[in-house]
């Protein structure tokens, strides 16, 4: 029950991190540490293979979003 609680604990953390900073660069920070706090949490859970899908899914996904955020902020017009 402890680690159900650090790893939900890291999940928000994550989350504020994304929603407290308007730096693209601090969310892609705090997307990251969300995921592997949720992938960690599937890994205690006993299924590893769904953890590593979903984080080499959220892993793309959110490359995808920080780029994107990155050539946005990069545009002065």
């Amino acid at each position: 029950m402890a680690y159900f609680v650090l790893f939900l604990g890291l999940c928000f953390r994550g989350v504020s991190v994304v929603a407290s900073n308007p730096s693209p660069y601090y969310g892609v920070i705090g997307l990251v540490l969300g995921s592997i706090a949720g992938c960690g949490w599937l890994l205690s859970l006993g299924v590893s293979f769904v953890a590593l899908v979903l984080f080499m899914v959220y892993l793309g996904g959110m490359l995808v979003v920080f780029v994107y955020s990155v050539s946005l902020a990069a545009d002065p017009f």
